[in-house]
């Protein structure tokens, strides 16, 4: 689905139904606000990616301004993460575990070292998992 663009042609239909612009997907750049920092962050030690706290991945993307911790907070459509590490990934000193966009510096290194705290690294690649865990029909 997200290698041969299906996802992205459904994503762009969806947001056109919903009144937004039909170039969306294309041209993003164009309605979205870009951060004011934009750098990688690096693990601390290399190794295979064996697990990642996705909750604290997004707490720490809510903490950054681009989610709401309140139904009446504003959110910061430049913030947050791109280019992540997946599952079973070799880390290195050449590649990064996320882009992360933020604000400011403070706001980087407040999101970096989540980052880094979120995803765990192992000596060896974890045995593959299916992409599909199991299929619910009721």
């Amino acid at each position: 689905m997200l290698d041969n663009g299906k996802a992205a042609e459904v994503f762009g239909r969806m947001v056109a139904a919903q009144k937004g612009p039909s170039d969306f997907v294309e041209n993003y750049d164009k309605y979205l606000p870009t951060a004011m920092l934009s750098k990688a962050v690096y693990a601390d030690t290399e190794g295979f990616i064996s697990a990642m706290d996705t909750r604290a991945l997004g707490m720490a993307v809510v903490s950054m301004g681009g989610g709401r911790r309140q139904a009446s907070d504003t959110i910061d459509y430049s913030v947050g993460f791109t280019d992540m590490a997946r599952l079973g990934d070799s880390i290195d000193g050449q590649r990064p575990l996320a882009v992360i966009h933020a604000k400011d510096e403070t706001s980087w290194q407040e999101a970096a070292k989540a980052v880094k705290a979120a995803i765990i690294l192992d000596d060896k690649a974890p045995a593959s998992t299916p992409s599909v865990y199991r299929r619910i029909t009721e």
